[in-house]
């Protein structure tokens, strides 16, 4: 079971390959901000075939989403477990497409995996056959650039107590339901150059209490009245991965840009919670990455580095710190292992996937850091590549939920208790 089969090994030493010619000369310059990394993703997904695979998967849902349409009118779309993404219906392949990039840049790999499996998957998963067709696909293949936005300057953690951003229904001339969005988002990975935003909105009927609402997605789309976007915001890590607030003043919108075609009340709250265990389960990929390099790096560094007339290698504190990123390594691995067998098989385990979100996050924070405690004055120097993997580790502690909040959650799912 853990071993990568012949298929996941050729990619993923075509993508190292591809990282090491394309990526990571690119990345002083995104990094600066002078250029944007969304032409690369386009070119990686059509140099390895990324968007026929994701391409057939997305098609495949489309037809049966029309089936199933025309069997029923009044149920609307079934919505499809997130956990049965990946490359063409293929976790493993996503996983280690996303660990390589990793390796090179966590801010890539993390606007990649934002703007086709957050974005994209949200759409797949919850949107009717048009909505699949017309944004899913084209955020599945690469064709479009999609941003996943649930943060607001004052909703972190407390997303949906502290959520503002709100869609008032109105009266469309067709007499249909339309929505008047307002509000901002923060944080936001891909707002400078994405096409397609999935926003997650109260949705106000004239309810007196904000606890009253429900939660709906919406589909946003760059260009449309009312709806800017912010400059970049600098950053201590991820700079290569683009990020901006977002600000709606009455964008007006149609069903058709309601996610699923219809409000689903306070039940939209667990679309969302789906989302978010998307975007946690991809987290061991990353981190997998990131410490894969870092060992790989400190031992071929330990090995030829000499001090006091021998290798460094060979001296006790520096044989434990290497075996201490060899162990992260190898639980990180497992893993991603169970996390992808979850996904095959459309199990889910909320505590897991939080627990470990929260523990791969520090487990490589920590062997990045200590990577460049061995490497000394070297591994300060950005030559060596090791203070961009600490300084985007870091955000894996933040993003998608802190650590405390990822901890709490799964303490709360295995107690039972919502407190």
């Amino acid at each position: 079971m853990f071993q990568l089969d012949e298929q996941h090994r050729m990619v993923q030493q075509m993508v190292r390959q591809w990282c090491e010619a394309h990526l990571e000369p690119r990345i002083p310059a995104m990094e600066a901000g002078t250029e944007m990394p969304f032409d690369l993703m386009k070119k990686m997904a059509k140099t390895f075939g990324l968007d026929a695979m994701a391409g057939a998967a997305a098609r495949k849902r489309i037809a049966r989403l029309r089936e199933a349409e025309a069997a029923s009118e009044s149920s609307g779309p079934e919505a499809e477990p997130a956990a049965s993404g990946g490359m063409g219906g293929d976790p493993m392949m996503m996983a280690v497409v996303v660990k390589e990039l990793s390796r090179c840049s966590p801010g890539f790999a993390m606007g990649f995996g934002v703007s086709a499996g957050l974005a994209g998957g949200a759409i797949l998963a919850k949107g009717t056959a048009d909505q699949v067709e017309r944004w899913g696909l084209p955020l599945a293949t690469v064709q479009l650039i999609g941003s996943w936005c649930l943060t607001e300057p004052g909703a972190g953690s407390d997303a949906f107590g502290s959520m503002i951003t709100t869609a008032k229904v109105v009266r469309g001339a067709d007499g249909e339901d339309a929505y008047l969005l307002n509000g901002s988002k923060t944080f936001i990975t891909n707002g400078p150059g994405a096409d397609v935003f999935v926003v997650y909105a109260r949705v106000d009927r004239g309810e007196p209490e904000r606890a009253q609402q429900g939660i709906a997605t919406f589909i946003v789309e760059r260009g449309m009245d009312g709806f800017t976007v912010g400059k970049p915001f600098k950053k201590m890590g991820m700079r290569d991965s683009p990020t901006s607030e977002i600000f709606f003043a009455d964008v007006r919108l149609d069903r058709a840009h309601l996610l699923g075609g219809r409000e689903r009340g306070r039940a939209g709250r667990a679309d969302t919670k789906d989302s978010l265990q998307n975007e946690r389960s991809g987290i061991p990929a990353m981190a997998w990455g990131i410490i894969e390099r870092c060992y790989d790096q400190s031992v071929a560094y330990v090995r030829q580095r000499r001090q006091f007339g021998r290798p460094i290698g060979e001296f006790q504190a520096v044989q434990l710190k290497i075996a201490d990123i060899y162990l992260k390594l190898v639980h990180v691995e497992n893993i991603v292992w169970r996390t992808v067998w979850m996904q095959q098989n459309k199990v889910r385990d909320p505590a897991f996937v939080n627990a470990t979100k929260a523990w791969c996050s520090q487990a490589c924070v920590e062997a990045a850091l200590t990577a460049i405690q061995l490497h000394g004055g070297y591994g300060y120097m950005e030559e060596l590549h090791i203070e961009k993997l600490a300084r985007d580790a870091k955000l894996l502690e933040l993003g998608a939920g802190t650590t405390d909040i990822n901890l709490l959650s799964a303490a709360r799912t295995l107690i039972g208790t919502t407190e």
